[in-house]
């Protein structure tokens, strides 16, 4: 996730980390250089362009606009919805560090606490595509099975178990035991909100049409605006080009907000701060450090 300060006009015009401009940068070349082809024959050859009107493209490219934004729209509320849900995630541990208080027992607290760090860890390889036990190992107190389909749920499972256990014990009371069972549920619900979005793309033929569509437009744009424009026509499809290649690649990166992109959510900070409150919790006097942004960019 990028965390930079507003940029002055000289940073808009030149920034470049966080910006779709170096992805997209080819093809809006591309077809900057197809434009000026069709100006140079146009200027050679006008009578080839004196049927052509700008008034379809208009009306297209008032459609297209109004499709991508809706498409956009849609990307930046799965990305938002995944904030929402780590969120959550971290909401729900902070209030069982809060609950755990009561138990006597430092050592079992200290086990509980942890194997909530070593879920946040497995949740969030598991939305990475990465191994889920090897970063959440080193948080628990059992390690479940190497073919366990589900690290994330069998490590909640875990500590469900050990809460149950801590009350038929008399260590939780009823209705503490109540508190910190929805708290875990929540945190199923965590991860049930967050394995949609990584495994429920936008519907592809959706997708795939806005891409088609806008590379049509900007291909067949200079053939409308070669002769009332001139050379200026290069400059006019650059600038189009930019805007919906951009609009088309941010939408892109948005729809699978878990991921390494410079404007993906970021998950490895929001473990951090759980790991931070986890440990200060069980009396630890060195945390690890708060992640700091990269180049702007927050991991």
């Amino acid at each position: 996730m990028i965390v930079r300060a507003k940029p002055n006009l000289i940073g808009v015009l030149t920034s470049l980390k966080g910006s779709v401009a170096r992805r997209i940068a080819l093809r809006s070349l591309l077809v900057t250089l197809l434009a000026s082809v069709i100006v140079l024959v146009e200027t050679l050859h006008p009578a080839y362009f004196s049927k052509v009107n700008a008034t379809p493209f208009t009306l297209l490219g008032l459609s297209l606009s109004i499709f991508m934004s809706f498409r956009n729209n849609a990307c930046y509320d799965r990305w938002y919805e995944g904030r929402k849900a780590l969120g959550a995630m971290v909401m729900d541990v902070r209030a069982m560090i809060r609950e755990t208080q009561v138990i006597k027992d430092a050592s079992q607290r200290s086990h509980l606490l942890r194997n909530l760090c070593g879920f946040a860890h497995a949740l969030n390889a598991r939305l990475r595509h990465e191994d889920e036990l090897s970063v959440a190992g080193p948080w628990l107190d059992k390690l479940p099975s190497a073919n366990t389909p589900n690290i994330p749920e069998s490590i909640l499972s875990r500590v469900t178990q050990q809460c149950s256990t801590l009350a038929e014990s008399g260590e939780l009371n009823e209705w503490r035991y109540q508190l910190m069972a929805r708290h875990l549920s929540n945190l199923t619900t965590t991860q049930t909100i967050c394995e949609r979005i990584k495994s429920t793309p936008l519907p592809f033929p959706y997708t795939l049409l806005l891409h088609r569509t806008s590379y049509m437009f900007c291909i067949l744009l200079p053939f409308a605006m070669a002769e009332p424009l001139g050379w200026l026509t290069p400059i006019f499809t650059a600038i189009v080009s930019y805007t919906f290649f951009g609009l088309d690649a941010i939408g892109d990166e948005l729809e699978d907000p878990f991921g390494y992109d410079e404007n993906d959510l970021p998950t490895n900070a929001i473990v951090r701060t759980i790991e931070r409150e986890v440990l200060h919790a069980n009396g630890a006097t060195e945390l690890p450090p708060v992640l700091q942004p990269i180049d702007f960019v927050l991991n």
